[in-house]
């Protein structure tokens, strides 16, 4: 009877009541709970993922250069541990702008630059074996290699140390061998890849139409050279083995959309690729090469319209992504296990970057933890900005600073067109970097056809032709000065007569 008691059956639905409510409490905390356990799952440990960038100060930045106002994806901007150079605006013809390292502050509107093409210059790379030498790609669909003095510029440098002639079209790619010395690649809008060595000024590979039958978009050497990675306007990168001109793996649509695609070596056989998806939006993606059939990792950052530089540093397998016309640099972290690319930061600024240079590692300052240093391109200014991972300790960090690629080459051009293959000879960072003695580059002119055509009139001992030639026009000389002589005493004997 006493269950009838409406006082018990309101008792009842308030324990009811308390009952639900204990369960969705404890419901929120068990789902609390799985995901703290997920999130210490997905928050991974890694030295590098506190990593920020740092801009330089005014004074440390090159301030009033003009940029080049081409389009053209490329850095349009190169950097060693003794220059920074720029593409420049130039009026009739290309230039750039070559400045020691230490001279920042206001640059000076009539300092002298590289000078030498008649069209605009489109990308720019400093050889990796010589701090003083720079090469050149143009719209003048030459390639020229230039030696700049220590110090910088006093004059304007319109002499290259030799002209690369090959390409029918504009030359929208350079990019030094890393390991094989005086050896360089050129990529033309002609859809050709010419290899050169630059010793004796000749092709001596071509990759032509057959390979690649539209637009190059990029060209990247794998660490010991032995291959070079491509991506191309037909939607497809390819993996080729240079001296041999085969397509060592091939993957079609690596990205849906329409814009370019990038693609660089990355660690372990992998490449790393960013283009755009059906829907316009940016994506990077990381391959094995092994297996191109699906990506081992593809993520979507978001939707402007800026195609994507990649930047790897294979000591830290970190990969830096710059976008033109963006403010921001993304950086990512690629391991060995799944889910293999690991999203770190992005450094972001007010200001749109119009391109961008990246410092090998040698040219960092490792006693502040300097990982990576940029140079980023603004319209009327180049900026440095320094990637630092924070330590209290101002020793040297061994973990962050493996021993590096040096600046010696491992290989000779003739070895390597014979079939060696190298990785770079490496060096350690701990007691600083000393850059070693100003090498200067040899042409041999000799074995170019084009100046061997010019070879006998320009040595020593004369060909027979050219001493008759020279004797019949003195011949004619002195039958003009006895010509002259004889007016000349008729002149006189009429002046005598009057």
């Amino acid at each position: 009877m006493w269950l009838s008691d409406p006082r018990v059956q309101q008792v009842g639905r308030g324990l009811d009541r308390s009952e639900d409510r204990l369960r969705s409490v404890s419901g929120v905390m068990g789902s609390m709970l799985s995901a703290m356990e997920m999130s210490r799952q997905v928050v991974r440990s890694s030295k590098f993922r506190h990593v920020f960038g740092q801009p330089a100060k005014a004074d440390q930045c090159y301030e009033d250069v003009r940029v080049s106002q081409t389009t053209w994806d490329s850095g349009f901007c190169a950097v060693n541990p003794k220059f920074v150079a720029l593409i420049c605006e130039a009026s009739g013809g290309g230039a750039f702008l070559v400045l020691p390292l230490g001279k920042t502050g206001r640059v000076d509107k009539n300092v002298p630059t590289v000078c030498g093409h008649t069209a605009p210059v489109l990308d720019i790379a400093w050889c990796p074996h010589n701090d003083n030498v720079i090469a050149s790609g143009s719209e003048d669909c030459t390639v020229m290699v230039w030696e700049i003095p220590d110090g910088g510029l006093t004059l304007p440098l319109r002499e290259p140390v030799v002209t690369l002639e090959g390409h029918t079209k504009r030359v929208g790619i350079v990019a030094w061998h890393p390991t094989a010395q005086n050896i360089l690649l050129s990529a033309g809008c002609d859809n050709v890849i010419l290899v050169w060595d630059v010793g004796t000024g000749a092709a001596v590979l071509t990759l032509g139409p057959d390979v690649h039958p539209d637009t190059i978009y990029s060209v990247d050497w794998s660490r010991d050279g032995a291959l070079i990675c491509t991506s191309c306007r037909d939607k497809r990168v390819r993996i080729i083995e240079p001296r041999k001109g085969t397509i060592v793996a091939e993957k079609d649509r690596p990205h849906e959309g329409t814009r370019p695609v990038h693609a660089v070596f990355v660690s372990e056989g992998k490449i790393l690729t960013t283009g755009f998806s059906r829907m316009s939006e940016r994506q990077v993606a990381l391959w094995d090469t092994k297996h191109l059939e699906e990506p081992l990792s593809l993520q979507e950052l978001d939707t402007s319209s800026g195609v994507l530089l990649p930047f790897f540093d294979p000591d830290t397998n970190i990969v830096y992504l710059c976008g033109k016309g963006d403010s921001s640099i993304r950086y990512f972290e690629i391991t060995s296990e799944a889910p293999f690319l690991h999203y770190l930061s992005m450094f972001s600024s007010k200001e749109s970057q119009r391109g961008m240079g990246y410092m090998p590692k040698r040219g960092l300052e490792v006693n502040k933890c300097e990982i990576a240093r940029f140079y980023k391109l603004h319209e009327r200014k180049c900026e440095p900005i320094a990637m630092t991972v924070p330590r209290k300790s101002d020793l040297f960090q061994e973990d962050l600073y493996p021993p590096t690629a040096g600046p010696d080459p491992a290989l000779t051009a003739e070895e390597w067109l014979g079939g060696q293959d190298a990785g770079p000879l490496l060096i350690s960072l701990k007691d600083g970097y000393v850059p070693p003695k100003s090498r200067e580059l040899r042409v041999n002119r000799g074995l170019d056809s084009t100046r061997r055509r010019a070879a006998p009139e320009a040595s020593g001992t004369p060909s027979s032709d050219a001493v008759s030639r020279l004797e019949e026009e003195i011949k004619k000389l002195q039958t003009t000065v006895q010509e002259l002589q004889k007016r000349l005493d008729r002149l006189e004997e009429t002046v005598q007569a009057k």
